[in-house]
């Protein structure tokens, strides 16, 4: 038997097989550098699909070396994501002059007296560990404009921009033959990046996991799909199966940007103890919270969300609330209390309940949804013209 077909206009765009795109999901806070790895975005894009590299976590010379590696390991389409909020790109690149890795325990001194004063109360209280972790300090997210120049030079296929609008930059990635894609949670912002030049717009739904806005899958997709127009959307937030992608490509979606379901495949960039609590978890078991970054992002629950809501405390700006957050996860990691760990993570999580290869995720979710679109749906729905 041969390899099933399922084709839109997204893969002729992206020269890919199959409609389905691996989010390009950046580090869940410490434990890890990435959630996107380099095997993710191999096997995924050896599959059929297309793999996105979760960089955010990277200096730039890191990301350089992994889209170096990338195209040892394969010679398909890839993708490349960055974090661009609009105040850091705005106000440009951050100065190198200093050293390029400092303790997080010094910039946690830095922070807010009332943020610091609260975190050494619960190290104490809970008698948890000092922190021996470095931090660097010119990562692609401080460093946009820099980050974004190395990705043109290197002429990824597909750059992504995980946050924030990527307009600036898409007559140089045009001019170098690449394609670039904006992600957008409501419609509003749908039109604004689709108005800026983008190739491809990511609607992504209440339900996604790591940053997200308010409005649910099956409302946005579609509003997304018109109001974007003629620029294609691809849907994201809440898609884990077959199901998912027949839904998405019923709505008038080119394809869909999968993040949780990858998180937790062998080659996914978590932790084991994050994997498990993802299959462990139900449809009920995450929270949308300002916690992790000073963003609104969904996380699986765990015991620091209640934590953080006795503190009184407001979130931090993105991304100093990410250091405090990263601080406070890096000391419970180390005490190994995991009950107050939890990965950013999608309500679909509810759906998982092993971990596996990624490219057995893509081919079950591609044969799953040409059997519904192919052979069930005829059968259980009759319609006429």
């Amino acid at each position: 038997m041969g390899r099933p077909v399922l084709r839109t206009k997204l893969c002729d765009m992206l020269g890919i097989e199959y409609p389905v795109l691996s989010a390009g999901m950046g580090p869940s806070l410490v434990g890890e550098k990435t959630g996107a790895t380099v095997d993710l975005v191999v096997a995924v894009s050896e599959a059929g699909g297309l793999g996105v590299l979760g960089a955010a976590g990277f200096t730039i010379d890191q990301m350089v070396e992994a889209i170096r590696e990338i195209r040892k390991q394969t010679d398909k389409p890839f993708g490349v994501d960055l974090l661009l909020p609009s105040s850091t790109v705005s106000d440009g690149d951050r100065d190198l002059d200093g050293p390029l890795e400092i303790p997080l325990t010094d910039v946690l001194k830095t922070l807010p007296k009332s943020h610091y004063d609260w975190m050494l109360k619960v190290k104490d209280e809970m008698g948890l560990p000092d922190i021996d972790v470095m931090v660097n300090t010119g990562s692609t997210t401080v460093r946009p404009h820099a980050a974004v120049k190395a990705c043109i030079e290197e002429k990824v296929p597909l750059f992504c921009a995980g946050l924030g609008n990527p307009g600036f930059m898409v007559k140089d990635a045009h001019a170098a033959g690449m394609k670039v894609l904006g992600i957008s949670g409501n419609t509003k912002n749908a039109q604004r990046i689709a108005e800026s030049g983008v190739d491809l717009v990511v609607a992504q739904g209440h339900e996604g996991g790591g940053h997200t806005g308010r409005v649910g899958s099956l409302a946005l997709w579609p509003q997304a799909v018109d109001i974007a127009a003629p620029t294609p959307v691809l849907a994201a937030g809440g898609i884990g199966d077959g199901r998912g992608l027949a839904a998405a490509l019923a709505v008038g979606c080119v394809g869909v940007w999968v993040g949780t379901r990858f998180l937790a495949s062998h080659e996914g960039g978590l932790m084991d103890v994050q994997k498990d609590a993802i299959v462990r978890a139900s449809d009920e078991d995450t929270r949308r919270t300002y916690l992790y970054t000073g963003k609104t992002s969904r996380a699986t629950y765990n015991r620091f969300h209640d934590l953080w809501e006795t503190s009184g405390l407001e979130p931090l700006p993105f991304p100093l609330q990410v250091l405090f957050a990263s601080g406070m996860v890096e000391m419970f990691i180390q005490a190994q209390k995991f009950e107050y760990v939890g990965p950013f993570a999608g309500q679909v999580s509810g759906l998982i309940n092993e971990i596996k290869p990624a490219g057995d995720i893509l081919k079950d979710m591609v044969e799953e949804a040409v059997d519904i679109l192919a052979r069930r749906l005829p059968e259980e729905v009759t319609a006429k013209p």
